[in-house]
């Protein structure tokens, strides 16, 4: 698979790319578990709700057994009362997280990557640096190269590039070790060093 090569002034050829990475067939069903299971494990766990024994209610019964006519009842703490405790609450603790295994998550990826090197959304570049860590330079650099939304992975994230990106709402910056399929799903264009690409088949493969 050969993905384009872009410079700060334009295109520069093309560089060759693994197939196994980059040549798969697209998975859709894969792709939205993968996202789905990603973002389900980032989810935090932010609400608490009591049960019964948690109310704070008194544990005196409302009324005698029998002769009111009425249903017998224990105590108003009970989940079939109005202010009573629920019968599966809520906790802090609860885990959202899905089982994803290193095998389907490594397919997934490349069938990601394999459907944006078709759709031509991935430019290679010999390498990604600032000479000073400033938004102003980054943002002039990524409209230079013709991008306006740009996910930029490299093989190590300088501070420089760091400091620049985090004020940049359409642009990212991260480090092969963080590439993940919702960043990848999110930004229309994509940006690879030759390090980086190196890498990554190294990690795909």
């Amino acid at each position: 698979m050969d993905l384009k090569m872009i410079g700060t002034k334009g295109n520069e050829g093309t560089h060759q790319a693994a197939d196994a990475v980059f040549g798969r067939d697209f998975n859709q069903a894969l792709v939205h578990q993968l996202v789905v299971a990603y973002q389900a494990k980032a989810r935090l766990g932010t609400r608490a709700q009591k049960d019964r024994g948690a109310v704070r209610h008194s544990t005196r019964k409302p009324w005698r057994q029998k002769g009111t006519g009425r249903a017998r009842a224990g105590m108003t703490s009970s989940p079939l009362w109005r202010g009573g405790g629920k019968i599966f609450p809520n906790s802090p603790d609860e885990n959202f997280s899905q089982k994803i295994n290193r095998k389907m998550y490594r397919a997934g990826i490349c069938s990601i990557l394999s459907q944006l090197a078709r759709e031509d959304r991935i430019r290679v570049v010999d390498e990604f640096r600032l000479e000073q860590p400033k938004t102003k330079l980054l943002a002039q650099k990524v409209k230079s190269m013709g991008f306006e939304q740009l996910l930029v992975i490299t093989d190590e994230v300088d501070q420089n590039l760091a400091l620049s990106s985090r004020n940049l709402p359409n642009v990212e910056v991260i480090a092969v070790r963080h590439a993940n399929p919702v960043a990848l799903v999110r930004y229309p264009n994509v940006l690879l060093t030759k390090a980086a690409l190196a890498k990554l088949e190294e990690l795909l493969k």
